[in-house]
């Protein structure tokens, strides 16, 4: 495991890097070396000043490396590596390198449609990197796709106030205005807005969820406890809206460990009991 992509990694998504501890070696590193890619792009247009010009530079050095034309970096180096091994679509790539642009000068999403075609690129590409790496089947498609979707949701729901501070928002103001939402305060109309929202990423996880009998059950675990533990966030911003005004509602690494450990048990004796009455694996 490459030290530098590691760390990239775990600055980037405490929730889901404590959840692929539990892949097996060879899928966690090919993990981190997609996690790594991202994470590069997303600093450079999330930092404050954004790093525009470094974007662009950092683009026409992924570019170079793709065409066989050695840039040094390592980062791009083991992406494009992986890239080639697992049969990445260089459109997924472009996609995301896309949806990473537009935050350089797109600020605030007004309907849902633009919200969901800024997540094609930022996040339901990268359940398509992940089910190359799994070696899921085709069939999986929507449901990968959907996962990263219902993750980079909740994000949004989660990090309202922070994309606040950087001029962003994601959650769609015709939601805003839909429940008489003036401003980020904690008012009786700003929590049925972010109730109806948690409500949105539910159902978008719901259908993921469903694609769960195509992923084995080595690798089931580690997804599945990534994704209680989005919920477990939801709901807790559910239950207490304005949470997210004041902190960033996160678990904590024990309590993902817990999950980690139950989820172990519940899928292998689901596995089991599905196998020995011709079910399903999972529903």
């Amino acid at each position: 495991m490459n030290k530098q992509l590691d760390e990239i990694f775990k600055r980037g998504s405490t929730t889901y890097y404590n959840s692929t501890l539990f892949f097996p070696p060879r899928i966690r590193e090919d993990v981190t070396k997609l996690y790594a890619f991202v994470r590069v792009f997303d600093d450079l247009v999330d930092s404050v000043p954004q790093r525009r010009d470094e974007f662009y530079q950092m683009r026409k050095m992924y570019e170079m490396e793709r065409d066989g034309r050695r840039t040094g970096n390592v980062v791009l180096e083991n992406f494009v590596e992986l890239k080639e091994r697992k049969g990445f679509r260089e459109e997924w790539v472009e996609a995301f390198l896309n949806a990473m642009e537009s935050d350089l000068h797109k600020r605030v999403y007004y309907t849902l449609d633009e919200t969901l075609k800024y997540m094609y690129g930022s996040a339901e590409v990268i359940g398509l990197f992940m089910m190359k790496i799994l070696d899921l089947p085709g069939e999986a498609e929507p449901y990968a796709k959907m996962l990263g979707r219902s993750m980079q949701y909740l994000n949004f729901i989660r990090d309202v106030k922070e994309d606040e501070y950087l001029g962003r928002q994601y959650l769609p103001v015709e939601d805003m205005e839909r429940f008489g939402v003036k401003g980020l305060e904690c008012t009786d109309e700003f929590k049925d807005f972010m109730r109806f929202q948690v409500e949105r990423y539910l159902e978008f996880e719901r259908e993921a969820e469903r694609g769960y009998r195509f992923i084995p059950s080595r690798y089931l675990v580690p997804i599945k406890t990534a994704s209680e533990m989005y919920k477990w966030t939801g709901l807790r911003i559910s239950s207490s809206p304005c949470v997210v005004l004041s902190r960033k509602v996160k678990p904590k690494k024990r309590k993902i460990v817990l999950s980690v450990m139950k989820n172990s048990v519940g899928v292998y004796v689901w596995r089991s009991l599905s196998s020995l009455a011709g079910l399903p694996m999972l529903r």
